[in-house]
């Protein structure tokens, strides 16, 4: 980005205290604001506490808005659902868009983590676009990027961008190769040789690409759970529809490896009971061995100070099913006697914390 704007004379201003986003942002009024996806999340979730506070009429068109735009985009729309979102436009969005980011923002731009669908559809709602980026440090950022001037679709990161080749290997791997991939690592020659392999340049990433060449990222190979009757399982694409069903939780990070079946931590104040309509709602459409068979809530959220985090709010597994190991072990050995005990799969069995279906 700086680079870019270097070569074309445009003004680039860097926040270096998130505390003061928001005034620098109103302050710089920029066009396009590079990004991450924990601060859209954080955006997302202060204009539905500030709304809240306020109350009254405003409260009620932007919570009727939201859900005809919710009902719209899942192709349930209902007979008013035109008048909500038409009055929001008017007197709600507006007010919204200025406070948060000036008046000449064309589009957001995001990238280094998987944004949510939800929070992606959200700014798209206030009649902000969200173009997503996907590239590694080793492609020299970005290999692809959305379009402004086509139509986006929520959860992909849009096609390759000029002069890149991308293709889909084994196990659903994406490589890449082109001018911007990096010679190797330094000093590290056996590193190099696993990734750069015959020309190509292997991400470690799984996708997906559509008819109309725009990709989707399905998760890390590194992060696939195996489980003890050998299926391959990547996590994010469950974590994402639990969190769309369960949009108070801050974190979703579903476990499992090595197990018999899949469970869940749930970071954020969300309740047992709203947790486990989350699930009877996930559950349904998944194959027997990607659902997930319980849940354990930790109340307080997963945080770059508590270690359970990169800099770029990607989770930190590995320590996080650390930390939560004797969590982990009780959802299990619950489930077990719960099995056990029952011969109803329906039935709520609570041990502390931990629910089990």
């Amino acid at each position: 980005m700086m680079l870019t704007c270097l070569l074309r004379g445009s003004k680039l201003t860097l926040n270096t205290d998130l505390g003061k986003i928001a005034a620098e942002m109103r302050l710089a009024s920029p066009d396009y604001f590079l990004n991450v996806p924990a601060l859209l999340e954080r955006m997302r979730k202060a204009v539905d506490e500030q709304l809240g506070k306020t109350g009254g009429f405003p409260l009620k068109v932007y919570t009727k808005a939201k859900d005809a735009w919710a009902r719209q985009y899942d192709g349930k729309a209902r007979t008013g659902d035109g008048f909500w979102l038409g009055l929001a436009n008017r007197l709600v969005f507006p007010t919204i868009r200025k406070k948060m980011i000036g008046g000449r923002l064309r589009a957001l731009i995001c990238g280094s983590a998987a944004l949510s669908v939800e929070t992606q559809l959200f700014f798209m709602m206030l009649g902000i676009p969200v173009l997503q980026v996907y590239g590694l440090t080793e492609t020299t950022a970005i290999c692809t990027m959305d379009d402004p001037d086509v139509p986006l679709i929520p959860g992909r990161v849009g096609p390759s961008i000029s002069g890149i080749e991308m293709k889909i290997a084994d196990n659903a791997e994406i490589v890449v190769r082109g001018p911007n991939i990096f010679p190797g690592y330094w000093g590290r020659p056996e590193e190099t040789a696993k990734v750069l392999r015959d020309g190509w340049f292997h991400t470690g990433d799984q996708g997906e690409i559509d008819t109309a060449g725009n990709w989707k990222i399905v998760g890390r190979i590194k992060n696939l759970i195996i489980l003890g009757s050998g299926h391959n399982i990547a996590p994010e694409p469950i974590e994402d529809k639990i969190l769309h069903e369960l949009p108070a939780a801050s974190q979703v990070v579903i476990v499992g490896n090595g197990r018999g079946f899949l469970t869940v931590l749930i970071a954020g104040k969300v309740s047992a009971e709203k947790t486990q309509a989350a699930l009877d709602l996930v559950n349904p459409d998944l194959p027997h061995y990607k659902q997930v068979r319980a849940f354990h809530i930790v109340e307080e959220a997963f945080t770059i100070e508590s270690g359970l985090l990169t800099a770029n709010g990607k989770l930190k597994r590995d320590l996080i099913a650390d930390r939560f190991r004797n969590e982990v072990d009780a959802m299990y050995e619950t489930s077990n006697k719960s099995s056990e005990n029952h011969t109803s799969g329906n039935q709520l069995v609570e041990n502390r914390a931990t629910k089990t279906a």
